[in-house]
């Protein structure tokens, strides 16, 4: 369909179109005509150029998504409050990141500390973590260690692993906190050794 066709359409009847006929080009077109908004709001809320851009991508996919879902009235107003809501997810979901981040570096030390063999100079000592850290997860079974890698090293959400991996909610926590603890008893024992 040519885009002089699609500037035919108003803002409801692209929406209908697109439920109808599942054509991305409609909303596509939507999405062209307000990047500008959904640029703005995702600016406001995450105050980062390179994020706003990333999550204007991340918005026109999940609008592909949502708008099968979602009886639309006032697409404006409901665009606008989908792109608040998907920053603001964002931004604790990066609150959680950091938190997650900074409570497994305070465990690490705690540990490091609490063990009277390993009060050495904090880089020896962080790089005998990070070799006790790498030999223990390849120790791990498969499901412990993809969804400890994925939780603690590449920063994703429970939700996130749950995607990635297709396990259930309740088993990826579940394989993360035995992952962890594993790792700890394995680190332990490693460091009682040396």
């Amino acid at each position: 369909m040519q885009a002089s066709q699609l500037n035919k359409y108003d803002d409801l009847q692209l929406v209908a179109e697109y439920k109808l006929t599942g054509n991305n080009t409609f909303v596509g077109e939507l999405h062209r005509r307000y990047t500008h908004l959904i640029f703005g709001v995702c600016m406001k809320y995450l105050k980062n150029e390179d994020d706003a851009q990333d999550a204007s991508m991340q918005i026109f996919e999940k609008l592909l998504v949502d708008l099968k879902k979602h009886e639309v009235q006032q697409f404006k107003a409901w665009l606008h409050m989908v792109c608040k809501n998907f920053c603001l997810m964002q931004l604790r979901s990066g609150a959680s990141k950091l938190k997650r981040t900074k409570e497994m570096q305070k465990d690490l030390v705690s540990f490091m500390e609490s063990n009277s063999e390993l009060h050495l100079t904090v880089e020896n000592t962080k790089e005998i973590q990070l070799t006790f850290m790498e030999e223990c997860l390849k120790g791990l079974n498969e499901e412990q260690k993809l969804c400890v890698e994925l939780f603690f090293l590449q920063e994703k959400s429970y939700q996130e692993v749950t995607e990635l991996t297709s396990y259930n909610m309740n088993n990826v926590k579940s394989y993360i906190q035995n992952g962890k603890r594993n790792l700890k008893i394995c680190i332990e024992n490693k460091s009682a050794k040396k």
